[in-house]
C-alpha cells in the first residue's frame, strides 16, 4: 500500500503577522494515531501543560490503535469482544453509530475486514477480485455490532477501524481537558482542527483550506478535512482509502475533498469522511442537517 501524506489538507496560520511576543503561542509538536499534532496556547505553564496533554493522547493511542500491542481496539478486533470496554471507545462508537444512521449507513468502522482485502491485494500488484470482496463485505456491517457498558462484542470475524472519527475524537477529550482547567484560547490539531475560543492576541484562529486557498476563521470550533485520495492503496494513486461499506468499492472519483466543521472534531471528522462517498453537494448537505450547527464549508469536486 502506498501512503501518501493527505494533499488537501488543513493549515492553521497560527502565527498571525503582528503578533505581539506575549500572545505569540507556545507550540507542542506530536503525533496522534500517526498524524502530525500540535496544540498552540499562551500560559506561563505551557510547556507543562502540553507535556500533561501529551501524556493523554498517548493513553488515547492505547485505546484507539491498530497497530499499538494490547490497544482496546486491537483486543477487541482479534477477540470479537472486549468486557469493561473503556468510556472513551463507548463514546466513540456510540458517535459513529450516530453519523452512521445520519449517512445511511455510508459511515461504518466495520470496514476494516474491506480495507485489509485492498491493501493484502495491493501489496499483490493487483485489484481486489469479486469473490474477496465478497468476502470481506460478509464481514461488514453496523449491525454486527453491540455495545454498553459491560461488553462490546461484533460478529464472527468482523473487525473496525475508527480512522475515520478517532483524531477528531482526541481532539475532543484534549479540548475537554483543557475546558476542565479553565483554560481557553487554544488550538489543538491532532489532524483535525478543534479550537478553544480564539486567537490569544484577538481574533479567530486563521485557517486555510489548502490548495483551494479559501480561507475561514475558527472559534469554539472544530473543523475536518477528509480527501478520498489522500491515502492510496495503488502506486498510480487512483485506489483511495475511503471505503464504501455496501459495495465494497473505494470512493468514486467526485471529489478532491470534503471539509465539514461542527461544534465536535469527532463529528467534524466522521461526516467529512462519509460525506466523500455521497455523489453531490445536496447529499451532503442534507446529511449535515441532523446535526446542529454543523456546516459544509468546501466541497472541492476533481
Amino acid at each position: 500500500m502506498t501512503t501518501r501524506r493527505r494533499f488537501l489538507m488543513i493549515a492553521a496560520a497560527a502565527m498571525a503577522t503582528g503578533a505581539t511576543t506575549r500572545a505569540t503561542p507556545y507550540v507542542w509538536h506530536g503525533s496522534a494515531l500517526g498524524a502530525r499534532a500540535t496544540i498552540r496556547l499562551t500560559h506561563p505553564d505551557a510547556a507543562e501543560i502540553t507535556a500533561r496533554m501529551a501524556a493523554e493522547i498517548d493513553r488515547l493511542e492505547d485505546v484507539f490503535s491498530l497497530y499499538r500491542a494490547g490497544s482496546s481496539l486491537g483486543l477487541l478486533n482479534a477477540e470479537g469482544r472486549l468486557d469493561a470496554p473503556p468510556f472513551e471507545l463507548l463514546e466513540c462508537l456510540s458517535l459513529s453509530g450516530s453519523v452512521h444512521g445520519a449517512t445511511g449507513g455510508l459511515f461504518d468502522p466495520t470496514v476494516q475486514r474491506l480495507w485489509q482485502a485492498h491493501a493484502t491485494a495491493a501489496v499483490a500488484g493487483r485489484g481486489l477480485t469479486g469473490a474477496e470482496r465478497q468476502a470481506a463485505l460478509a464481514l461488514t456491517g453496523w449491525d454486527g455490532v453491540t455495545l454498553d457498558e459491560t461488553a462490546i462484542t461484533l460478529r464472527p470475524g468482523m473487525a473496525l477501524t475508527l480512522n475515520g472519527i478517532a483524531q477528531g475524537y482526541i481532539a475532543d477529550r484534549v479540548a475537554a481537558l483543557l475546558t476542565a482547567e479553565g483554560l481557553t484560547d487554544i488550538l489543538i490539531d491532532t489532524g483535525e482542527l478543534r479550537a478553544l475560543g480564539g486567537r490569544p492576541q484577538g481574533g479567530d484562529w486563521p485557517v486555510t483550506l489548502v490548495p483551494e486557498g479559501r480561507k475561514l476563521g475558527l472559534a469554539n470550533r472544530a473543523l475536518a478535512t477528509s480527501a478520498p485520495l489522500g491515502t492510496v492503496f495503488d502506486a498510480a494513486g487512483k485506489v483511495g482509502h475511503i471505503l464504501n461499506p455496501a459495495t465494497g468499492e473505494p470512493a468514486p472519483a467526485v471529489w478532491q475533498a470534503i471539509s465539514v466543521s461542527a461544534p465536535s472534531a469527532g463529528l467534524a471528522d466522521a461526516l467529512s469522511t462519509a460525506a466523500c462517498l455521497m455523489p453531490a453537494r445536496a447529499a451532503i448537505e442534507a446529511a449535515l442537517t441532523r446535526f446542529p450547527q454543523t456546516r459544509l464549508e468546501a466541497a472541492l469536486p476533481v
